[in-house]
């Protein structure tokens, strides 16, 4: 099931519209080619992205701010890049503002830190955008108001609980929440509740999940759907976006990939077959400037003139062997494989576990990822000197909760709801399997441990704060162990630890990339090594079509390998993802790699 090609001027009766999906998707391309496609139409159209890695500006060639403005070159629409790590900076200011000068220094340090995480942006974003959704005079300016980026359903129940705008907080010695800045915002419970009413209208708001045809996209959509229909936005549609459909099919490379787009949409979710589907084509130009976008609904078969396969790939690009053979020089201890969801850090962090196990080492192979079932990986099978676990998250996290609930004590009915949707927050994930985390890393001792799914820089610094100021910041409930009190220290030491961020050579995954390398060195972590997974200029394809969409990779290949790593690894695209032991084998020890 493809669906019809979507055509903006079926949703062109909705005014609000939200793109949402997995990152690298093409949502903000999406959303984009769409919001030019209404505006040509003669709608006024205001696009506004709340994204923290937001490459809107780069799609426009124009620098955005929180105020809207015109798009040059194009009448009737506008743009805005809402900033929701600026405005969680403000937030954080608004909390911790009234206690600077009356607490120790180190204690402001740990509450700042406590209100940098996933969930304090998530709740800063949703302040600004409610701004614009509420905000009768910016109605009557635009027919359609396209958000680049939903709220999570986390955010919106939260939001729907009286309790949020209780005194609970302020009253409780049980620990700060992540989301500690909900309590002091009684004055806008009537607002927020007036924007709840509108994305739960069907006549005022649609949900488009945006999702490629691979098994991590779908599944990341299929969630969204699933956990904001049961909060009431049930006007959703999806958008099957990058199809490829050859005209002529001789080149294997180009089998193995229809084949393999195919394949994913059989085993699409339940979930989304329901929902009414669209399909975008898989295009070879970046979908970039008013031009390219316009084309992705008039032109999709335009393509650049083709450059040799080869010609603009930069000097000193490395396989993932020669990594492996780095690290077994080096004797690295600890590697930690970091990226945006589906780039391939499990794959990359099970090749390097095999070349190394070959090379004679002991290695410990582990992943935090709920998704990932490194056992099934390896059939079974991984070696005598690998040994392969699973960090579940799940189990970790309802440990944890049990913990901060008997440590919180009697709670009134309203009072337990908010601590338990908190404790649904992603910062809870982070922190619950922090400590199965740092266990795993002490067997460094005697293994060369590689973990799939690491924590974040801010896991790490509240983890930090923990140890060093005020444990309750954390929201840890009892002793820290020698572990955790050992991994930091381990952690920032390159002698013993390399963290390797994994990418695609797309935008996206590049700039979360570069935003989790940044956030690395705030916990004074460097991350230097690079891997760009699955590119299709590493493959030789003679295909016309993925020769292009080839040559749109150049730029972000030469901008991770010049500006961003010291190390850069390419591995072409696989036709299929390696299973089992001996194929991993094979591929971490062939020359050019196999697709």
């Amino acid at each position: 099931m493809t669906g019809d090609i979507f055509k903006p001027a079926d949703i062109s009766g909705t005014p609000f519209l939200f793109f949402t999906g997995k990152g690298g998707v093409g949502k903000t391309s999406t959303a984009s080619a769409t919001a030019v496609a209404l505006a040509d139409s003669g709608k006024r159209v205001l696009l506004v992205s709340t994204d923290p890695a937001s490459n809107l500006q780069d799609v426009f060639n124009v620098e955005l701010t929180n105020e809207p403005q015109a798009i040059e070159g194009i009448q009737n629409l506008f743009a805005c890049n809402l900033d929701p790590e600026e405005a969680a900076r403000a937030y954080r200011n608004s909390v911790v503002g009234p206690y600077r000068g009356k607490l120790p220094e180190a204690v402001i340090k740990g509450m700042e830190e406590q209100l940098s995480g996933a969930c304090t942006v998530e709740i800063a974003a949703f302040d600004e955008f409610t701004k614009l959704l509420a905000d009768k005079r910016v109605m009557d300016d635009y027919d359609h108001i396209l958000f680049d980026t939903a709220p999570t359903g986390h955010t919106l129940r939260l939001l729907k609980l009286p309790t949020a705008w209780s005194g609970f907080l302020d009253e409780s010695t049980h620990g700060a929440s992540c989301l500690g800045p909900l309590a002091g915002l009684d004055a806008k419970k009537e607002l927020y509740a007036s924007t709840m009413d509108a994305l739960s209208d069907p006549s005022q708001t649609a949900l488009i999940l945006v999702a490629r045809p691979d098994t991590a996209s779908f599944k990341e959509a299929a969630r969204a759907s699933q956990e904001l229909q049961s909060i009431g936005i049930e006007n959703q549609l999806l958008i099957l976006n990058g199809i490829y459909s050859p005209k002529q099919n001789e080149d294997p490379v180009s089998q193995a990939f229809a084949l393999q787009h195919h394949q994913a949409l059989q085993q699409m979710p339940q979930a989304l077959k329901n929902l009414p589907a669209h399909r975008l084509p898989f295009v070879a130009f970046p979908l970039t400037g008013i031009t390219n976008l316009r084309r992705l609904f008039t032109q999709p078969d335009w393509r650049p003139e083709p450059l040799e396969i080869g010609e603009q790939l930069p000097a000193g690009l490395e396989q993932l062997k020669d990594l492996v053979d780095h690290y077994s020089v080096n004797n690295t201890r600890v590697i930690l494989t970091m990226g945006k969801g589906g780039v391939g850090k499990t794959t990359v962090a099970s090749l390097l576990a095999v070349g190394l196990a070959e090379k004679g080492h002991p290695v410990h192979l582990t992943t935090t990822d709920p998704a990932a079932h490194l056992a099934d990986r390896f059939e079974g099978t991984g070696g005598d000197r690998l040994t392969v676990s699973r960090i579940d998250p799940e189990l970790e996290i309802e440990a944890y909760k049990s913990q901060v609930l008997a440590a919180a004590g009697p709670l009134d009915e309203e009072a337990r709801a908010y601590l338990e949707e908190d404790l649904r927050s992603p910062c809870t994930e982070e922190i619950a399997v922090f400590r199965a985390f740092a266990e795993v890393v002490a067997k460094a001792d005697n293994e060369i441990v590689i973990i799939d799914t690491a924590p974040t820089g801010h896991t790490l610094l509240l983890l930090d704060a923990a140890q060093t100021y005020h444990k309750e910041l954390a929201r840890s409930t009892g002793e820290v162990p020698q572990s955790v009190q050992n991994l930091l220290p381990r952690l920032r030491n390159p002698e013993e630890t390399d963290v390797l961020l994994v990418t695609l050579p797309e935008a996206t995954p590049v700039f979360e990339a570069t935003r989790l390398q940044k956030d690395l060195e705030r916990a004074g972590i460097v991350a230097k090594n690079w891997v760009i997974n699955q590119s299709l200029g590493g493959t030789g394809t003679m295909e016309a079509l993925l020769q292009a969409k080839a040559q749109s990779e150049w730029p972000w290949i030469q901008k991770v390998s010049r500006e961003l790593a010291a190390r850069t690894a390419l591995i072409p695209w696989q036709a299929q993802d390696s299973i089992g032991y001996d194929k991993m084998k094979r591929l971490i020890t062939t020359e050019k790699g196999i697709f």
